[in-house]
């Protein structure tokens, strides 16, 4: 045999049994007999380094340090999944999925662990790993695919047919078992341990010297597909996970078929009691719609699908000390309790913080300032103090009570009439307040004033330079780089960031104004609703209900701030400074709704505009827009490879119309 054809039976061999291992969960030989393999292909490629490949299952070493990590945009946005914390919720999701979808089927679901790690994008070109990326904020990652080939668990080169391009995506995470290796010889070796499997797991993935992530047992689980070209979509996820299982890929075996809620909540209670002995940790278990279609017809909300929900775990508590408590001013003035404890571990990280909401909150818990408290992170994320140790009580403890002065500005502090949250009265002239208030402004989903810090907010309101947010556009270069950590070339910067940032858009305008309850989603529907400005800015109570999820509070918590004569100056000094944005482009006036009450449907890809913006346009004439199509729908707007939408409204003889012919419509309204 030849040394080529010795080299390709090691290698064959080599990614059969980690076919076995990994994705299976089979161990067809002991790992000894696994290391003699491995060690005669090492043999072999030393003394033919002409014959080693990139694919090869010796190329997993790591290579020389980088000295950072290149970002690059994700091809689909890795979205982040909404949260069910308790039954109901998950029957409420469900119930959301059968109306949107009005269908009398059976809705099937796949049920899978929420693995407690991070999420990883795996690109594939031709089979062989192309690139591996982190999720970083949902649309641009960081290029990790050094240090992703040194992990055993991701195959250099897919089993079998391979696509031309497949984005695989799934969670790294570091096992208990290695986990409790790892730190043994941290503590050998004079380092501090890692405080969870996770944090190892980041910690591993962010070095630059991939030979030292190549000695870290980390795995990687795969959960979806993003892209796939050169090969047939299947029909349901869970097809789709069983190509990915094929392909090599490890994919845990606690996913499974569930049909209807009741079954969902069966999973859940399964595996929430099996929760301890997994081999990994989870932090919830997510639903996802099995069939690819339906998934498509529910789409998305905001930045998450409609079709899937992460059921997360009851978490885990400890006992700790309350030692103090401060009091916070928040943007909108709201004065918020914050217990100060005795730093304690809760699932594997230090807490030494908890907000205790309002006064009503340290009421109802009759919590006093020494007491043992019970302290559990809500969603294994926020810190929350669920109740008090009562028979531990010291004498010497002390009740909380609200401070009658802002701790920011010493103006009074009251509590509004049927709310709970107390709030300061400083309004503009409290710097809390102000900072807080500008910190949103300029933010990422804002404005996005690209290198306004809120250390440079600080010094801007401090120093007296700036009160509100349209004072900003009078800042001058040659009086900011004199500021601390400034100078002229980072000053400029600023000053061009201030002046790119006038170009925005309403709903982005709209939630930078920082109204009360109104985030990014709020605020986009109400662009699209009202179409500009002035037209939000003198709605009543009513019309502003007409905006879906406004309701009476949201309602007159907007009216009362467009109301208020110093917001209305403020709005006008930043228009006078120059932001603007595109208003109306498609806009029938508001007398004038010739779609209201039609519901509208697009699929397909459309050439002259992007769907969002054709389904602005149609919202701005009245019509709602639907990710279903039923009896109910009027037109359904069919643009190129339009798929399962197309076919529903043949068979159910709904219109159907062609991009052109929804161009002739939005032409007749265009200003």
């Amino acid at each position: 045999m030849s040394v080529t054809a010795q080299i390709a039976k090691l290698r064959e061999q080599l990614e059969e049994w980690s076919y076995q291992y990994y994705a299976l969960g089979n161990s067809e030989v002991p790992d000894a007999e696994y290391d003699r393999w491995f060690r005669e292909l090492e043999a072999l490629e030393a003394k033919h380094p002409e014959l080693i490949t990139s694919d090869s299952p010796t190329q997993r070493v790591g290579a020389a340090p980088l000295e950072s990590f290149q970002q690059v945009a994700h091809q689909v946005p890795m979205l982040s999944l909404g949260n069910a914390f308790d039954e109901q919720e998950v029957r409420d999701f469900h119930r959301r999925i059968c109306e949107l979808l009005d269908t009398s089927e059976p809705i099937t679901y796949v049920a899978e662990p929420k693995l407690d790690g991070l999420a990883v994008s795996l690109i594939y070109r031709d089979g062989t790993l192309a690139q591996a990326l982190t999720r970083g904020d949902g649309h641009t990652g960081e290029d990790i695919t050094q240090n992703v080939r040194t992990i055993k668990s991701v195959p250099l080169r897919l089993r079998g047919a391979a696509p031309g391009v497949v984005e695989v995506r799934g969670e790294v995470v570091m096992q208990h078992a290695g986990f409790e290796r790892l730190n043994e010889q941290q503590i050998e070796a004079g380092l501090p341990p890692f405080a969870n499997p996770r944090n190892a797991a980041a910690g591993s993935l962010r070095q630059l010297d991939s030979r030292v992530v190549a000695q870290r047992p980390l795995d990687f689980f795969a959960y979806s597909v993003a892209q796939l070209t050169a090969m047939e979509w299947p029909a349901t996820h869970s097809a789709l996970l069983a190509q990915v299982r094929d392909w090599g890929l490890q994919v845990s075996q606690e996913v499974k078929l569930c049909t209807g809620v009741e079954e969902l909540l069966t999973y859940y209670s399964a595996l929430a009691a099996k929760r301890d002995v997994l081999p990994y940790d989870i932090d919830g278990i997510v639903y996802k719609v099995d069939r690819l279609d339906w998934q498509e017809d529910l789409g998305y909300v905001s930045r998450a699908p409609r079709w899937a929900v992460a059921h997360k775990l009851p978490v885990q508590e400890e006992v700790t000390t309350l030692l103090d408590v401060d009091f916070q001013v928040g943007r909108t003035g709201a004065v918020t309790p914050v217990a100060r404890l005795k730093p304690v571990q809760v699932g594997g990280v230090t807490v030494s913080n908890a907000t205790l909401h309002n006064m009503d909150e340290i009421k109802r818990l009759d919590i006093h300032i020494g007491d043992e408290v019970v302290l559990y992170r809500a969603g294994d994320v926020i810190p929350k103090i669920v109740s008090v140790v009562l028979s531990r009580r010291p004498q010497e403890a002390k009740a909380i009570t609200l401070p009658t002065a802002c701790p920011e500005c010493g103006s009074e502090i009251f509590t509004p009439e049927g709310e709970a949250i107390a709030r300061c009265t400083g309004g503009l002239i409290c710097p809390a307040q102000q900072k807080e208030a500008l910190r949103h402004f300029v933010s990422r989903r804002a404005m996005d004033i690209d290198g306004l810090g809120i250390k440079l907010i600080a010094q801007l309101v401090d120093k007296g330079w700036v009160k509100s947010a349209a004072d900003l556009y009078q800042l001058q270069a040659g009086a900011v780089a004199g500021l601390e950590r400034m100078g002229p070339k980072s000053a400029e910067n600023l000053i061009q960031a201030l002046e790119k940032s006038k170009n925005t858009t309403l709903a982005r305008f709209l939630y930078a104004l920082g109204i009360r309850e109104v985030g990014e989603a709020t605020a986009e529907a109400l662009a699209n609703h009202f179409g500009s400005l002035s037209a939000v800015m003198q709605a009543d109570e009513d019309a502003l209900q007409q905006v879906e999820d406004v309701g009476p509070i949201v309602a007159g918590r907007i009216r009362h701030f467009f109301a208020e004569p110093h917001n209305q100056a403020v709005i006008a000094a930043l228009l006078d400074a120059g932001i603007h944005f595109p208003e109306g482009e498609f806009n029938a006036p508001q007398e004038e709704q010739p779609l209201e009450g039609q519901t509208w449907v697009l699929t397909g890809t459309l050439s002259e505009m992007t769907r969002g913006e054709a389904k602005e346009a149609l919202q701005a004439l009245g019509a709602k827009v639907s990710g279903s199509v039923s009896k109910r729908t009027h037109i359904v707007v069919a643009g190129e490879a339009a798929g399962s939408k197309l076919t529903r409204a043949q068979e159910l003889g709904v219109t159907v119309w062609e991009e052109s012919q929804l161009l002739d419509l939005l032409a007749q309204y265009r200003e």
